[in-house]
């Protein structure tokens, strides 16, 4: 361990050395022989988090963390291990030393350079593998390919990052070491946010287009365009989460699936939020309503507030699977030759109400944006800076310029 610190007094000099021989012996004499794995299985068993994110938090330590960190022991893991950890990452997410290599596509023993030896269901053998012709229409034989370099992305990185930091901080309250190596450990810098929102005209043809398919589809997207929703809280909309004639949109859940399962949970901040409605979209709900009172008579059943607002069940009951409406919407935007996906709209609706001059603290509330507009700023600052420059062209145009010839002092 290197520990560094300056001072001109002699005596501060010796109570500095004094402090670092004893946090040396303290590395030295661990508590704990535990290694990381131990620490992050006894955190990870603790850690109150939503069903959803731990999950990503498992392929995460699967992943990347166990591998390379794993064996360490706990309190032999030092600020300088976790940087050069992520120094490895950010170069290539396998940890490879930069000599030339070959990612293997199955385990045991087979020919590299060659094939891997697997064939189509029903297809007899194929004799001689290095003469096998791997450009044949239809062939099913994978060759192992060359290995590429892949940077693991920052803001992945800092999702690892945050993993050792809890893991770290719940030993030190077991008593298990006496510092965190990630509070010191310089990480990677955030992304900076790169909303790409479609423009006014691809958002009309998107919205033409979700129309044309079906009511119901076009109601959904119009919806999303209108109030910026998450998928997981349009998702997890029923009836009674509706006022339409006081023109007002609650938002107390969020539908998600994890390991298999669809489950409902608390909202993203963990708080209920209401969006007013412009009347326009309260008659297209209202229609909306009508077809669902409509499908319920047909089958003989008396419409509920608990029925979902979108649903391909013919009862309503049931929410629509997220994957479904984000592929769907792919695929319509692929047939427009437009290049944007689900959450882009969540973009558009945002980018829209700021580039018009509505104040960021109202825009970050109807996107159900913690920490009163931080979050806002930070994501679309391009465009707060875009309504500030209309806002500077209004007072200047409305301001009459004196000519030079009034303010002189001659005559």
């Amino acid at each position: 361990m290197y520990l560094r610190e300056s001072t001109t007094d002699e005596r501060e000099a010796q109570r500095i050395l004094t402090r670092f021989r004893a946090q040396v012996d303290a590395q030295r004499q661990a508590r704990t022989k535990a290694t990381l794995r131990v620490a992050i299985v006894e955190w990870f068993r603790v850690h109150e988090v939503e069903e959803t994110t731990r999950e990503g938090y498992e392929i995460y330590i699967r992943r990347y963390i166990l591998p390379a960190l794993g064996d360490h022991p706990l309190a032999k893991i030092s600020p300088r291990i976790l940087e050069q950890f992520y120094a490895e990452l950010r170069r290539c997410r396998a940890r490879c030393d930069g000599s030339p290599a070959v990612d293997h596509r199955v385990d045991g023993p087979h020919e590299c350079q060659v094939v891997v030896h697997r064939r189509p269901p029903g297809r007899p053998p194929i004799g001689g593998y290095p003469d096998h012709d791997c450009t044949a229409a239809g062939c099913a034989v994978k060759e192992c390919a060359p290995h590429e370099c892949r940077p693991l992305a920052n803001a992945t990185i800092l999702k690892l990052h945050f993993i050792l930091s809890g893991t770290f901080a719940a030993a030190i309250r077991w008593e298990w070491v006496h510092s965190n190596p990630a509070d010191v450990a310089k990480k990677p810098k955030p992304p900076a946010p790169q909303p790409d929102p479609p423009s006014v005209d691809q958002a009309g043809r998107i919205a033409a287009a979700a129309w044309e398919e079906d009511a119901s589809w076009g109601t959904l997207v119009w919806l999303v365009m209108v109030t910026g929703l998450r998928r997981a809280e349009l998702l997890a909309l029923r009836w009674r989460d509706i006022d339409l004639p006081g023109g007002v949109l609650s938002i107390r859940r969020n539908y998600v699936r994890a390991g298999g399962a669809t489950l409902e949970k608390d909202t993203k901040t963990h708080r209920m939020r209401r969006l007013s409605l412009d009347p326009a979209t309260v008659e297209v709900l209202t229609e909306h309503y009508q077809r669902y009172e409509e499908d319920a008579r047909q089958l003989g059943l008396t419409p509920s507030a608990d029925a979902f607002l979108f649903s391909y069940a013919p009862a309503w009951d049931r929410a629509c699977y997220p994957s479904s409406v984000t592929n769907r919407y792919s695929r319509m935007c692929t047939k427009l030759g437009i290049d944007s996906h689900l959450h882009a709209l969540r973009h558009y609706s945002a980018t829209e109400l700021l580039t018009a001059g509505v104040d960021l603290r109202t825009v970050a509330g109807r996107l159900g944006h913690a920490g009163g507009g931080a979050t806002t700023l930070r994501v679309y600052a391009a465009w707060v800076g875009e309504s500030d420059r209309r806002a500077a062209e209004i007072l200047g145009g409305r301001m009459k310029r004196p000519r030079a010839s009034d303010t002189s002092s001659g005559d």
